[in-house]
């Protein structure tokens, strides 16, 4: 059944390409080695339950009562259940029980049929009558990759979002013989320092690995002397007993294998990603999306009310800027401090007596749909929720706190209340921030024998609470925010997308390195804009030049613009031809990713990458002269086209077609030059008939 799916699979993309091979294609190879390793790591089903399965390497490790689930699993009671969830998966439950203790280990793994990509979480629950011995270090995955003769091993990884110009940097470590690399998330959050998202790479060949979890991860990879990598990855801190009845989970765990070059591995995870994760709300991928605020002109919405937002968003609309969303960030509810001191969630009547309706019905109104600010899980003093539910919060008193999410009242509270605002306020997309370190206050809270569940029960509540909100609201898009990005693992970005990608917002070389390392991994995120070279400060108002370079480097499937609208002076011409220029390529975000210069922040070089769309025979290439580039012209192969095909390339600035073949694209490469400096030109091309 899978070879069958792929050969359909194949043969529609071949149709839809006029009969040319698409490289980005899974091919055969990938399929079979999926099928290599689920045939390795999922015994086959048994006629008759409950049985002993036969054995297994199973790609995950634990201890329990101080010995290995590897010694102690043979012994229990097992059993495997197979269904398909639809036509491109299908789920396997493996289960063991300790008929002793009353422990059962679910391990359930999807298998796709679209992609050479397999996935697993691991549930364990106490169905016995009395308190379970130690479950501890839980790596939940844990495995031995082995390469060939040839090559060796090479991790691909990333930063993460600390705000310092260096967010999603592409990194590389060698893993020579006896090296260990291990790396972590920090404080909790789990894309704060590094992405949770690796690629093991060695002679034409690797397996991307990545870890969901929005929480205290930690991954080791470690080089042996023969050909071989362990790889372990899990909650950082596991160490503890359950109660009757309790279950907990561990991490999703994601394995992708791939053949071939990196660049093409990376394509092949952005399909799966938009295929099979990113949230669809109201069934349809989420659009690019023009969005914008008035946070710099109100210090966020601190000096903000009904007359000046409704005035704004009237403002863009009489210069031509159709906004997509109206954006109103931290600060429109009850503060004393400022919009830091979070914790009572009810609209301040005092700046905005009707509530937040007014302005979504007049948004409404006028085709443009709102966002709205929160952080639930920070709570500070003098707020309702810090007076009136100590019970569900963590922390010393007197200092700022976390809700508890882990508590079932606590949850079911906050579910209900923000269900009730974004009803009554109109609200059409949920922000959600998060501006704290949660791991000191989960450890914190657990005893010696529980360490891990505080973090294991927040997370779960996190993921439940987000799950309401979208089946209550099923046409509603979710945006992930955490200081910027520090919560971008692939539990969060399956039900949410990040449309501020970093607290390290407009200066324009770093956007471009940002672009070019988020994009390999994450197909939807954002940022904002002001159009200007010079990075204006934060909170800010006046006059500013419109400037291409600074536009273009800031650009993303959600753009945001941060403009001071109340000012008549600004070019506004400018602003509306580069918003459409925007508009007529977003269409191509959602193709492939090709980086074609190296990813820097050096102020001396070119910068490039291109997206394309192999199905639509179209794409989109953007270029970037640096202000200390020596050099007036520079040349870049682009990849995926038909070598034999001809192509109309048009610069949007001078918006003349010239026509090439794909080969000559490829192979020789397209030239472009620029005068000035800094610059950005941005290419469209597509196949003639």
């Amino acid at each position: 059944m899978v070879y069958s799916l792929f050969t359909l699979a194949a043969a529609v993309w071949a149709a839809g390409l006029g009969g040319h091979v698409d490289s980005m294609a899974v091919t055969p190879e990938e399929m079979a080695d999926l099928r290599a390793w689920v045939s390795a790591h999922l015994p086959p089903p048994v006629q008759s339950a409950p049985s002993s399965l036969p054995v297994a390497k199973m790609p995950f490790s634990f201890t329990f009562g101080g010995r290995s689930f590897a010694e102690l699993y043979k012994d229990w009671e097992s059993q495997r259940v197979s269904h398909k969830l639809d036509i491109a998966r299908t789920e396997h439950t493996l289960t063991w029980k300790d008929p002793q203790s009353g422990l059962v280990v679910r391990y359930v793994a999807i298998e796709y049929a679209d992609f050479p990509t397999v996935e697993w979480t691991l549930y364990f629950k106490n169905e016995g009558t009395a308190d379970t011995p130690i479950l501890a270090d839980v790596p939940a995955l844990d495995t031995r990759l082995e390469r060939g003769v040839e090559g060796e091993f090479l991790l691909h990884h990333a930063v993460g979002s600390p705000a310092d110009g260096s967010d999603y940097a592409p990194l590389e470590t060698p893993l020579r013989p006896n090296v260990s690399k291990r790396i972590s998330a920090a404080g909790g959050r789990p894309t704060n320092t590094d992405l949770s998202y690796f690629n093991l790479e060695w002679h034409q060949q690797g397996v991307i690995v990545v870890v969901g979890w929005p929480g205290q991860w930690a991954a080791e990879f470690a080089r042996d002397g023969g050909r071989g990598v362990r790889v372990r990855i899990g909650q950082e801190l596991t160490h503890f007993k359950l109660l009757p009845g309790e279950e907990v989970r561990s991490p999703l765990i994601v394995l992708q294998f791939w053949r071939g070059d990196h660049v093409r591995s990376q394509n092949i995870w952005r399909r799966w990603m938009i295929a099979h994760n990113l949230p669809r709300p109201g069934g349809k991928l989420p659009p690019p999306q023009f969005v914008a605020s008035s946070s710099r002109a109100y210090n966020e919405m601190i000096e903000a009310n009904e007359e000046n937002q409704i005035m704004h968003i009237n403002r863009y609309l009489e210069e031509g800027l159709k906004i997509d969303y109206w954006w109103m960030d931290a600060g429109w509810y009850v503060n004393k401090t400022g919009w830091p001191n979070t914790g009572t969630w009810e609209v301040d009547t005092k700046r905005f007596p009707r509530g937040l309706r007014p302005i979504s019905n007049h948004a409404h109104s006028r085709g443009v749909k709102t966002i709205v600010w929160f952080e639930p899980e920070r709570v500070t003093p003098g707020t309702w929720l810090y007076e009136k539910h100590p019970e569900w919060l963590l922390g010393e008193d007197g200092k700022q706190k976390l809700l508890n999410l882990g508590n079932p009242e606590a949850r079911q509270w906050l579910t209900d209340h923000i269900d009730r605002l974004i009803t009554e306020q109109g609200i059409d997309l949920y922000r959600q921030d998060f501006n704290m370190a949660p791991l000191g206050y989960w450890r914190a809270n657990d005893a010696p024998d529980r360490q891990g569940i505080t973090e294991i029960r927040h997370v779960c509540g996190y993921l439940a609470y987000w799950d309401e909100l979208r089946r209550r609201h099923p046409d509603m898009l979710i945006d992930s925010c955490a200081s910027g990005g520090r919560r971008n693992d692939l539990e969060t970005l399956r039900r949410a997308v990040p449309l501020w990608r970093s607290d390290h917002p407009y200066e324009p070389v770093s956007q471009q390195s940002m672009t070019m390392g988020i994009s390999l991994w994450i197909p939807y995120h954002g940022t904002g804009t002001v159009a200007c070279l010079n990075a204006p400060p934060y909170y800010g108002s006046g006059v500013t030049p419109v400037e291409p370079y600074a536009f273009w480097s800031n650009v993303t499937p959600s753009l945001g613009l941060g403009i001071d609208i109340r000012e008549r002076g600004l070019d506004y011409d400018a602003l509306r031809m580069l918003i459409a220029q925007w508009r007529e390529i977003s269409q191509y975000y959602y193709g492939d990713f090709y980086p074609l210069t190296s990813c820097n922040r050096l102020g001396d070089v070119w910068a490039a990458w291109q997206f394309d769309c192999p199905d639509l025979g179209q794409g989109v290439v953007q270029v970037f002269r640096r202000a200390d580039s020596p050099y007036e012209s520079a040349r870049f192969h682009l990849r995926g086209l038909e070598p034999d095909a001809k192509y109309e390339v048009t610069n949007l600035e001078t918006n003349r077609p010239e026509e090439m073949t794909g080969h000559d694209l490829m192979e020789k490469g397209l030239l472009v030059s620029a005068l000035k400096r800094p610059a950005a030109l941005v290419l469209t091309y597509r196949k003639m008939p």
